[in-house]
């Protein structure tokens, strides 16, 4: 089982960028509600929070003594009003968001209630109905480059855990396992408890053998259009609703990202359908049965793969309220990442290339939607001003960069 592959080492702790965010919710919202999948480090967040407050108490709600100590009437709320309350596994007891509204009413004041949940579509309906106006919502998505990265102190080193991040995904476990085989097995198996258990305790009734065949499917369709009639026959001639069904799923579990086009006005034949990714490369990877490095290289889906392992760099780093999709036109006009930051447009096109180079599509994109900047993402290690054309100057960046590129 997952839970017991790595019980025997130390993981190293890194410095999670959400720490700041988290902190700043709690001092102003009476609950923060923590998002992400199993294994993504949602607790050890929790626990370097609780730190920061004396009094901190947390209670594990797959645990039933714990559980017991939510019962209604048990007092238990009213008595620990003084404290920060952390509360895990919150999708074992969704009912406890209807309990949490009457006292966070009784006593309004900031930092009441962290809960945590594996998401799903289920949990966020239950959590907003019943904590309208009383909660804040993040994600913690797993380990990001510049979780991870030392930048400039060794280029060697930068080079070796950008490869090694893009490998083995940004899971904790998997990221710092001792071998690429070890965390190879480590994501074969959380796949497999994700399918046949996980799934199911989110509210999500489709058989496992099924849902990892689309899964595996979309994989091997990572970052092209989606086509839900296409994997309907695929599957045996299910319905495309069906499909949607399974899509809708694994979105709503953070496994897969659906990205949607980006809209202008500008009377072009526009793509309308969207481009779904497997959001951690280190399970694309799984699925796609890569085990190393040599291997990904070589494999057909290694563009695709970096080019997803970029999106959800970008994704990570963006503001709530920003906007993100992607454009394609009949014609041929393409940026692979288009962000809206208020009144600011940026694209970024991404390259699994050291010495990339753009097309004319990539121009006429830049024209169509009034970009205010436009980069290329490469796997490099520092950037290089690239070109100037039809107006628009463009920087070759690295991974490490794109902080930069969305705050300039």
């Amino acid at each position: 089982m997952i839970e017991n592959s790595f019980n025997h080492l130390q993981i190293p702790e890194y410095p999670r960028a959400l720490l700041k965010s988290a902190t700043g919710q709690l001092a102003f919202s009476p609950a923060v509600v923590l998002l992400g999948p199993r294994q993504v480090g949602k607790t050890t967040l929790a626990r370097q929070i609780a730190a920061m407050h004396p009094n901190a108490m947390s209670l594990d709600l797959q645990l039933a003594g714990d559980r017991e100590k939510l019962t209604e009437g048990s007092g238990f709320l009213p008595a620990h009003r003084d404290k920060l309350l952390v509360l895990d596994e919150v999708q074992h007891v969704p009912e406890v968001f209807a309990q949490l509204r009457p006292e966070i009413d009784a006593l309004r004041r900031p930092g009441r209630f962290l809960l945590l949940g594996s998401a799903s579509g289920r949990l966020l309906q239950q959590s907003s109905e019943s904590l309208a106006g009383r909660a804040s919502y993040l994600e913690l998505t797993p380990l990001q480059v510049g979780e991870v990265m030392a930048t400039g102190a060794d280029v060697a080193a930068d080079s070796t855990t950008l490869q090694k991040l893009w490998l083995r995904g940004g899971f904790p476990v998997s990221y710092t396992a001792p071998t690429d085989a070890l965390s190879f097995s480590w994501r074969t198996d959380f796949v497999a408890t994700f399918l046949n258990r996980d799934i199911r305790e989110l509210g999500v009734n489709v058989p496992a053998q099924t849902l990892h065949r689309f899964w595996r499917m979309t994989a091997h369709l990572h970052g092209a259009l989606f086509n839900a009639s296409n994997l309907a026959a695929s599957l045996g001639g299910i319905s495309h609703t069906t499909v949607a069904r399974y899509l809708d799923a694994l979105t709503d579990t953070m496994m897969l990202r659906r990205l949607e086009p980006h809209f202008v006005n500008i009377g072009k034949r526009l793509v309308k359908s969207p481009k779904v990714y497997v959001r951690d490369s280190g399970l694309l990877h799984a699925l796609l049965n890569v085990p190393d490095v040599n291997a990904l290289i070589g494999h057909p889906m290694a563009g695709p793969s970096w080019e997803g392992f970029i999106v959800e760099q970008i994704c990570a780093l963006l503001p709530k309220g920003a906007d993100v999709g992607f454009y394609r036109t009949a014609a041929g006009a393409e940026l692979d990442v288009v962000v809206e930051l208020g009144s600011k447009k940026i694209g970024f096109e991404i390259k699994f290339s050291t010495a990339p180079k753009v097309t004319r599509g990539f121009w006429q994109a830049c024209q169509d939607i009034k970009l205010d900047h436009a980069y290329v993402v490469a796997p490099v290690l520092q950037g290089w001003p690239m070109k100037t054309e039809q107006g628009y100057s463009v920087d070759v960046i690295s991974p490490a960069q794109l902080p930069w590129a969305l705050t300039r």
